[in-house]
């Protein structure tokens, strides 16, 4: 029997042959009809073909699986299912797809060569849903012109605020205490990090800072106490700003000192924006003229949005999927239960990361024409944040407690963050169902490229990061940036002068010629807003739901239900959590998570 998917376009006019491939031959081609065919046992494989017919359209076809009747010997009455799951599309001719590997940017890890999205073939595409709740902001994108005022920015952006949930951001993005709060749970949680020791080119004093601590306490003390943590945006440093609308814009690679103070408040105390120190590069305290120290938190909040686009985001989450897809569809047979497992997770990142090279990150894209970075830098940022990235970052447990943010009370994020992970490593029952020992992984040669795995540990846990950082992770850094991106000011996406070098000569009409033009700034909100659209085809559902049939039989099913039912507690608990707090943190509830980025 063969099943075809449901769907109304599931189905095709074409011709189906079957053949099995068993341990004694192969069978002939049969042509698949309502009548019943008596094939060989020892049966291995299936093969279908699809033949076109004359004056039919051609048509792909998706077959949801195929079961075999093994008839025993002798007892026509006594026989045995076999199941072969297929679900995946068929087309009649050229249904081969070729992956290759190209090199995106030098440094970085590769992508899949492919020059259109039909090369893909329909078992890598999904469809998105439109973007069209800003689409109003579509008629400012010709205003070649800057900021007037806040006034301006509010009577444009009123609508669009009580929309989208960031009055709130609009209301407290002065404040410092909402700073720190977005270096815990803002839509780039992976920056922060826990410091013992102050950075050699930071050029700040005991002294200097002895007023934003506590009383009786010491910048040294406090060091100890692992009470400061540091915001370092050196991977900036050195790299060119782009042009944009005739007009240069401007880089800056801050460091920030934070202290997290006895109320578990991180408060910004300290600000340099650029790397090297010296008399034109001051460092910014909060003591300083208001428009002085804020202008330096959006010096800051810009530097991040850099690396938030380009590494957290895009190579964190976009580029590691489409590594791990092609690496998957090229090296794991379907039937290898890692293949299975895996490609729910990273088979939609070839297409979106195709457009996202052909539009956003090409010549006359958003990043050329929109951006602060631009493509000059792009592939320069890219390097360098590749050349950071190691094998424990992507492990939350290892990465949340080596940057010491780990148990930090309004680290939503890392609380978060670590309740899925946990749940995710449902992956090593996976792996257990397949391999009954450690020395079954040593002897799956498929496995072996050029590290080898020694554990079933190991296998577990590193397929664990691949999901993570697809679905999770991807949640927490795209679903979040346009609730905290939407207010201009408090994410400036390009700055059209350079850092100050002087304090004491800012005014609110500074911090205005500071901000991105117009036109610039709509074509980045609604290019964030369709980021932040979910799919709506059926290969996107929330994390850890399958509509691949691999999930339906007995041991996957019921492994499946005890991670849902896990989800589900998280769920309520992120929910009840919630409930309490005057700013929600839902970007990593389960029924928000897509399977894949």
């Amino acid at each position: 029997t063969v099943h075809t998917s449901p769907g109304p376009t599931c189905g095709t006019f074409s011709h189906l042959w079957l053949s099995l491939i068993g341990s004694e031959g192969e069978t002939p081609p049969i042509r698949v009809t309502d009548g019943n065919s008596h094939l060989l046992p020892g049966l291995i494989l299936v093969r279908l073909r699809l033949e076109v017919q004359t004056r039919f359209p051609n048509l792909d076809w998706h077959c949801s699986r195929v079961e075999v009747c093994r008839l025993t010997k002798g007892q026509g009455s006594d026989s045995e299912t076999q199941v072969f799951l297929c679900d995946r599309w068929l087309r009649p001719a050229d249904g081969d797809v070729e992956l290759r590997w190209r090199i995106f940017v030098d440094g970085a890890p590769q992508c899949v060569d492919v020059n259109s999205l039909s090369e893909l073939g329909p078992n890598l595409l999904y469809t998105q849903k439109p973007a069209t709740n800003l689409y109003y902001l579509n008629g400012f994108t010709t205003r070649v012109e800057s900021w007037k005022s806040f006034s301006e920015l509010e009577m444009i952006f009123t609508y669009s605020a009580q929309q989208n949930g960031i009055a709130f951001v609009k209301a407290h993005w002065m404040e410092d205490w909402y700073f720190g709060y977005q270096c815990l749970n803002g839509s780039n949680p992976l920056m922060l990090r826990q410091t013992r020791h102050l950075p050699p080119n930071l050029s700040v004093t005991s002294d200097m800072l002895r007023p934003f601590l506590p009383e009786g306490s010491s910048l040294e003390k406090e060091l100890q106490k692992g009470n400061i943590y540091l915001l370092d945006y050196e991977v900036l440093d050195g790299l060119p700003a782009n042009v944009i609308n005739e007009k240069q814009t401007y880089l800056s690679a801050p460091l920030c000192l934070l202290h997290l103070n006895q109320q578990g408040q991180l408060l910004p105390i300290a600000i340099q924006l650029q790397q090297k120190p010296g008399p034109h590069n001051p460092v910014f305290l909060p003591s300083d003229s208001g428009y002085d120290w804020l202008l330096a938190k959006m010096w800051v909040h810009s530097a991040d949005f850099q690396c938030h686009q380009l590494i957290s985001h895009y190579l964190r989450t976009h580029m590691m999927a489409e590594l791990c897809c092609v690496a998957t569809l090229r090296q794991l047979p379907d039937a290898h239960p890692l293949h299975q497992l895996l490609l729910p997770h990273v088979k939609t990142s070839l297409k979106i990361n195709f457009g996202a090279r052909a539009s956003l990150l090409a010549s006359k894209g958003l990043f050329d024409q929109a951006v602060g970075s631009g493509l000059e830098t792009l592939p320069l940022l890219l390097c360098r944040g590749s050349a950071r990235i190691s094998y424990r970052t992507l492990c939350v447990p290892e990465d949340l407690r080596d940057r010491g943010v780990d148990k930090l009370p309004q680290s939503f994020y890392a609380q978060d963050a670590l309740r899925i992970w946990d749940t995710v490593h449902f992956v090593t029952g996976w792996v257990d169902l397949y391999y009954h020992g450690d020395d079954a992984v040593q002897r799956d040669p498929e496995l072996h490229f050029p590290q080898r795995f020694h554990t079933r540990a190991e296998v577990a846990t590193f397929v664990t990061a691949l999901i993570y950082s697809c679905s999770a992770l991807h949640a927490a850094v795209n679903f979040s940036q346009l609730d905290f991106a939407f207010w201009v000011p408090n994410c400036p996406v390009a700055m059209l002068r350079p850092p100050p070098q002087v304090k004491g000569a800012v005014t609110e009409d500074d911090i205005m010629s500071f901000l991105p033009d117009v036109n610039t700034t709509c074509r980045v909100l609604m290019a964030l807003n369709g980021l932040s659209q979910p799919a709506i085809d059926f290969l996107q559902v929330p994390l850890c739901h399958y509509k691949e049939a691999i999930f339906r039989d007995g041991a996957h099913r019921r492994l499946l239900e005890e991670v849902q039912a896990q989800l589900r507690d998280i769920s309520d608990a992120i929910a009840e959590r919630n409930s309490q707090l005057e700013l929600p943190y839902p970007y990593l509830s389960p029924e928000r998570i897509e399977n894949s980025v």
